[in-house]
């Protein structure tokens, strides 16, 4: 099988590399952005005319957590619609048998019922901090529905929870909450800082991803004959932000004290997803996120090192 994978530099992307690499008959088909400008009908449709991948999965996406979407929402609406449509309806003219579209949980309601099914997709207000990310990603799981129902082409979508891991964005103000605290944490353990500042009251709950497992779940669903439009990924499990917060200063080794700043936004209260769905068709997570934070630390201090480290 020649796979195309969209976004392969980035975390999801090196994931979904390290993962299909040894996987016996997949021979991948990888471009940059400086090569094939998703963002460009054009540059998209001319790559899969000339590869001709027999499946490709979408992991190319314009990402941030809260302060990169409230700041930058239009960029996040038009540049994640842009990928979605470029792709997936050149995809469709070029004859790729099939293709997997990676969405992401924040599509459905702030106030979906917890753990949150496939079916509540598009039955209430979404949560304002990432709206805009999520109407792109929501666009692109329609599309993949909808050029399956007219067309009869195999294109169907996952919807991973938070996700985490090696070659994740660490910048100071626009990566998600995850890498936000290593980075944050890290320095104020190497400065001998007495005190760190978290965002929010710290009750919000989330549950994360390693994004091997994510990987994994992808292999997975591409082994399917035939699989749901949608399906949810994640581990089942989720935490308050302040348990998180407390496991990462642990991992990193900072015994400071953390402050909270509640003056900030903690977005949507809950955020867990129903993986009943994949766990029936047979797939679990394997990596518990004690395990998941110590691994990504040590990858965080392997990139910083070898100065590769994003943000």
């Amino acid at each position: 099988m020649k796979l195309y994978i969209a976004g392969h530099q980035g975390m999801v992307g090196s994931a979904l590399v390290r993962r299909f690499q040894r996987e016996p008959g997949v021979a991948l088909g990888l471009r940059t952005y400086q090569e094939v400008d998703l963002t460009r009908q054009t540059a998209i449709e001319a790559f899969l005319a000339a590869e001709k991948p027999d499946a490709a999965i979408i992991a190319a996406a314009r990402v941030g957590g809260i302060h990169a979407n409230s700041t930058y929402p239009a960029a996040f609406l038009y540049d994640n619609l842009a990928i979605a449509a470029n792709t997936l309806h050149a995809a469709y003219r070029q004859g790729v048998k099939r293709v997997l579209f990676l969405g992401s949980s924040c599509i459905y309601p702030r106030e979906a019922p917890q753990p949150m099914p496939e079916e509540c997709l598009l039955t209430g207000v979404l949560e304002p901090t990432n709206e805009a990310y999520a109407i792109a990603k929501i666009a692109g799981l329609k599309l993949c529905q909808y050029y399956r129902r007219q067309y009869g082409v195999l294109f169907h979508s996952a919807m991973p929870t938070n996700l985490y891991g090696p070659g994740d964005n660490y910048h100071p103000q626009d990566s998600h909450v995850l890498p936000a605290l290593i980075r944050r944490f890290h320095e104020a353990r190497e400065a001998g800082a007495a005190e760190v500042t978290a965002w929010g009251s710290g009750r919000p709950r989330r549950e994360f991803l390693h994004v091997d497992d994510l990987a994994d779940a992808c292999a997975f669903l591409l082994g399917r004959a035939n699989p749901p439009d949608w399906i949810n990924i994640g581990t089942g499990v989720d935490v308050t932000i302040r348990e998180l917060t407390e496991m990462v200063a642990a991992v990193v080794g900072f015994k400071g004290r953390i402050v909270w700043d509640a003056t900030k936004p903690d977005g949507a209260p809950r955020k867990l997803l129903d993986v009943s769905k994949l766990a029936a068709l047979g797939w679990r997570a394997k990596i518990g996120l004690r395990e998941g934070l110590e691994l990504t630390y040590a990858s965080f201090l392997a990139e910083k090192a070898a100065g590769r480290l994003r943000g």
